[in-house]
C-alpha cells in the first residue's frame, strides 16, 4: 500500500531548496554515491515548492525535461507530466537513477533483462502507484507514466549519477529496442527549443 501524500509529508524531516540539495549530492558523489545513504536521504526530503515552480514547464504533446544542475558527477532534472503521458520503457545506461514524486501522483514499473537476443524483459513487480515523497530507485529499467485516471499534473525529480546523453527505449517487453538522444525542454529555468527523439 502507498502511503498517503499526507502521511509522507508527516515524516519528511526537511524541505530544501536546489542549492542545498545540490551541495548535499556534491558530498555524496564525493564518496562514490552510497546508494542506501542518497536513497534514505532522498527519502527524507521533498523541494521547497517556491524553489520548484520555475522548473514546472508543461506541453501538452508530451512530458518535459528541465535541467537543474549537471556535471561530471550527477545530473538533476524535474520531469513534468501531464495528464495521459509517459515514458515507456528505458534504461538508465548502468548509472544510478532516483526518480521522486513531487506533485501529483506518478505509476512506475521496473523491469529486469532476460535476454538481451532476442530481447526479453520481465516487470520484476506490479506497478506501483507513488504519491508526493514516493522514491523510486535506483531503477535499471523503467516506465513512468501520469495515468488519465489521476486526473492531475505531475512533477518528479530525477537524479542521475552520471549523467548520460543517450539511452536505450523498449516498446514492449519483447522490444524492439531504439537509441534515442536525451534533451532538454528547459535548462535552469529558461526554454530551449528541441526536436524530440
Amino acid at each position: 500500500m502507498v502511503p498517503t501524500s499526507q502521511a509522507i509529508e508527516e515524516s519528511v524531516t526537511r524541505h530544501l531548496g536546489f542549492e542545498h540539495l545540490i551541495d548535499d549530492l556534491k558530498r555524496f558523489a564525493a564518496g562514490g554515491f552510497p546508494v542506501t545513504e542518497v536513497h534514505q536521504y532522498l527519502a527524507g526530503t521533498l523541494m521547497d515548492q517556491a524553489a520548484l515552480e520555475p522548473y514546472l514547464s508543461y506541453c501538452d504533446e508530451h512530458y518535459t525535461r528541465n535541467l537543474v544542475h549537471k556535471d561530471e558527477d550527477f545530473e538533476l532534472l524535474v520531469i513534468c507530466w501531464g495528464r495521459g503521458q509517459r515514458a515507456p520503457i528505458h534504461g538508465h545506461e548502468g548509472e544510478l537513477c532516483f526518480a521522486r514524486v513531487e506533485r501529483g501522483r506518478l505509476r512506475f514499473s521496473n523491469y529486469s533483462m532476460l535476454s538481451e537476443d532476442p530481447i526479453r524483459l520481465r516487470r520484476t513487480g506490479p506497478p506501483v502507484d507513488g504519491a508526493v515523497g514516493f522514491l523510486d530507485g535506483p531503477a535499471d529499467l523503467h516506465a513512468v507514466e501520469n495515468p488519465g485516471e489521476f486526473e492531475e499534473n505531475a512533477a518528479s525529480l530525477h537524479v542521475y549519477s552520471k549523467p548520460y546523453a543517450e539511452c536505450d527505449i523498449y516498446d514492449s517487453e519483447s522490444g524492439p529496442r531504439r537509441r534515442v538522444k536525451l534533451a532538454y525542454d528547459s535548462i535552469r529555468g529558461k526554454p530551449v527549443e528541441r526536436a524530440r527523439g
